[in-house]
């Protein structure tokens, strides 16, 4: 009688336990929690992988970093490129939110900047000039008339080397990578240093270090930064215009037909480039506001209202409908919001879905767009035996 009543006593609590695992597994099913969050409670961790090779051979690495509540990240070392960022919604769901390629031959044929490091100078350079070291350097003209992002062959289209990093509170890479003397037109030899590191905050900080090497004694100018293309909705999803945008700026630099400053820093008050409010981004983006039309869109530099030298707050991204945030932070004096105008429909995503436009939109922090030649900007000048560094942090959240 004892043995008979534990045997059932046993088959019981079996019974129970086979149905509590089944309505745990019925509940993440309908939460739609994905693998990545399974990671949730574990330590930092990072793997690499091959993700294909140049047409010269050079090998391209990925790397996946995955923190401690389940956000993962994974890293090319081609143009260290942010290729996946997983996060979570308000319920834990965990979905893509940067744009970006499955396969390495997308990136190298037809890639406008998603995710990357873009170097030597971000952003533009009226008609591919600058004056330093008492000569006039010309670049490649690459958006014409113009130059942008480095040049032809920018920082972004280099294998960087890598070295993953690693504690007990976040995981890391450190990429490094040296630009020669004359490199698209640029004076100095470059040693540049670029630092990912995914905290258990769910935090990307990026952290650049560049500085001139070598017996030269020539200056030359830097502005680097990241290029990812965000869409909080999941990357895929549609368009963004109905994220709501906080810039922490009160002026902006308006652009000619072009896209360069024209010198001038006007304030956002009264015109479709005031985001010092929480704004949907669909809102004024088609009004007959002369810079939008130059624009087709957002692709502006937006002057920081800054209150010290560290790291401040300069924008607040937030899609309703997940509750995801986005808030990033920086030591610099300028952002650039640029909202995916150009994306056309010919582009597919990792999810295999196409891009058009408005389907993400960029907040690169910087220095504003064709400083070599204002004067009155914010310099970007660096001479041997100074340090170039500065830091952005990325961080998310839900609402």
């Amino acid at each position: 009688m004892h043995t008979t009543a534990a045997r059932t006593g046993i088959r019981g609590r079996v019974a129970r336990v086979g149905v509590a695992v089944m309505l745990a597994i019925a509940t993440a099913g309908l939460l739609g929690v994905s693998a990545t969050a399974s990671s949730a409670g574990q330590r930092p961790t990072i793997t690499k992988a091959s993700f294909g090779s140049l047409s010269d051979g050079t090998p391209v690495d990925i790397y996946t970093l995955t923190n401690s509540r389940g956000m993962e990240v994974t890293i090319l070392t081609y143009g260290g490129i942010l290729q996946s960022i997983k996060v979570p919604d308000r319920h834990g769901r965990f979905t893509n939110v940067t744009l970006g390629f499955d396969n390495l031959a997308d990136y190298v044929a037809k890639s406008p900047y998603f995710g990357c490091i873009t170097g030597r100078y971000a952003n533009r350079i009226a008609l591919g000039k600058f004056p330093l070291n008492g000569t006039t350097y010309q670049l490649p003209i690459n958006n014409a008339p113009n130059s942008l992002h480095g040049g032809t062959v920018g920082f972004d289209k280099h294998v960087w080397a890598a070295t993953p990093l690693k504690d007990r509170h976040s995981v890391g890479l450190e990429l490094r990578f040296t630009s020669p003397d004359g490199d698209q037109g640029y004076p100095g030899t470059l040693a540049n240093k670029v630092t990912y590191t995914l905290t258990n905050k769910n935090e990307i900080r990026m952290d650049y270090r560049a500085r001139l090497v070598g017996p030269s004694d020539l200056k030359t100018v830097v502005n680097l930064t990241n290029h990812a293309y965000w869409n909080l909705a999941g990357e895929g999803s549609g368009d963004i215009n109905d994220h709501e945008l906080l810039l922490k700026a009160s002026h902006y630099t308006p652009v000619d037909s072009t896209l360069i400053p024209t010198g001038a820093i006007d304030p956002v008050a009264g015109t479709p480039m005031d985001f010092t409010r929480s704004t949907r981004i669909g809102k004024r983006i088609r009004d007959p506001f002369p810079q939008l039309v130059i624009g087709r869109g957002y692709d502006h530099n937006w002057v920081l209202d800054r209150h010290g030298s560290g790291l401040e707050l300069a924008a607040r991204l937030k899609d309703p409908r997940s509750g995801r945030v986005l808030e990033v932070l920086t030591d610099q004096p300028g952002i650039q919001f640029y909202s995916g105008n150009f994306l056309d429909g010919t582009l597919y995503g990792t999810s295999h879905r196409a891009y058009r436009q408005g389907d993400g939109l960029a907040l690169e922090t910087q220095h504003y767009p064709d400083s070599p030649n204002h004067p009155d900007f914010p310099s970007t000048v660096l001479a041997p035996g100074q340090r170039y560094e500065t830091t952005s942090v990325y961080r998310f959240s839900t609402d």
